[in-house]
């Protein structure tokens, strides 16, 4: 049974140890697709106050948001204190649970490159200098970076271990425009090879059960962004949560969420046209809790997990 190349895979044999990857979400970034820059309202699956950060969030950033044209940022010194408190809180379990021994800081929430470079270098390099930090996940969308801040982040990765992360979802233009997604399929492209172009590890986010997307179109998918060389995958089911534009459509029957076969389905015959090299960070996603609408099925992620290594068993792979 060969286990299929996962992150972790790829860091332990880099790094010779246990690297966890802590997420941080940073008070005052948003996303150009909420401010108005190229759409209002968000992409139409994403509920947008479920991105504030989770600990150590003062009341008094809230309601404040930076761009790629703020001219100062007064609140600096208190993003790089949350900063500290999440990373301690969060590496601090995980030492203690996983037995973890080097850490990859995670910029997740929102897009976190939307905001000037005096921001970025002020935030990542406070990051980097936490103990035990080999490096860098930075998740961002592929219209909101700059050449300056991708040559500043090949710099560190001169001595750092720097990705990016960017959200792919479809290369059809059509289904992006569904989605309100406010970007192109080409510009996305455009952004991995600039970023592969500068030595930069870059992970692409797919997502499957895109409105009236075929199984044929999010396979394509899959293999265009194989193409465009990134380094690393991630999976995710789209799923409906309340207070979204999608929920609406949901609501009135006009979308019906993809169902897990026909996920599973898509997943295994993605990774099977996979090259080896690219590795996996993620196969499914989900939630549970009351904000969820539909499919049902994305609230046990260890269920999925074991479907999926159900239909990976007969092909002598796993999960």
């Amino acid at each position: 049974m060969e286990q299929i190349y996962t992150f972790g895979n790829y860091l332990k044999n880099k790094f010779g140890c246990k690297v966890y990857k802590v997420g941080v979400n940073i008070s005052g970034f948003t996303c150009p697709n909420i401010d108005g820059t190229v759409a209002k309202g968000g992409c139409t699956f994403c509920e947008n106050d479920s991105f504030s950060a989770s600990t150590g969030e003062t009341k008094d950033l809230k309601g404040f948001h930076l761009n790629l044209h703020s001219k100062s940022n007064p609140n600096l010194e208190k993003q790089l204190k949350q900063l500290e408190f999440q990373f301690n809180a969060i590496s601090k379990r995980q030492r203690e649970e996983y037995g973890a021994q080097k850490f990859l800081v995670y910029f997740q929430s929102f897009t976190n490159t939307y905001a000037p470079i005096e921001t970025l270098k002020a935030l990542y390099e406070k990051a980097l200098s936490f103990p035990d930090v080999i490096g860098l996940s930075i998740g961002t969308r592929s219209d909101s970076i700059t050449d300056e801040t991708l040559d500043y982040l090949a710099s560190l990765n001169k001595e750092k271990e720097i990705w990016i992360e960017f959200g792919i979802q479809s290369v059809f233009d059509e289904t992006l425009e569904k989605i309100n997604r406010g970007h192109t399929s080409e510009n996305v492209k455009e952004w991995i090879l600039k970023a592969k172009s500068k030595g930069l590890h870059v992970c692409g986010h797919l997502i499957f059960g895109l409105p009236d997307e075929s199984k044929e179109m999010m396979l394509y998918t899959s293999k265009q962004a194989y193409m465009w060389g990134i380094d690393s995958v991630k999976y995710h089911p789209l799923y409906i949560v309340k207070k979204t534009a999608l929920a609406n459509d949901f609501l009135k029957g006009k979308f019906t969420p993809i169902s897990e076969e026909d996920y599973i389905d898509i997943l295994i015959k993605s990774l099977q046209m996979k090259p080896k090299n690219i590795s996996v960070q993620r196969v499914t996603a989900g939630i549970d809790d009351d904000s969820l609408l539909a499919p049902q099925w994305c609230r046990d992620k260890k269920n999925q997990i074991k479907k999926i290594n159900a239909a990976l068993k007969p092909l002598k792979l796993k999960y």
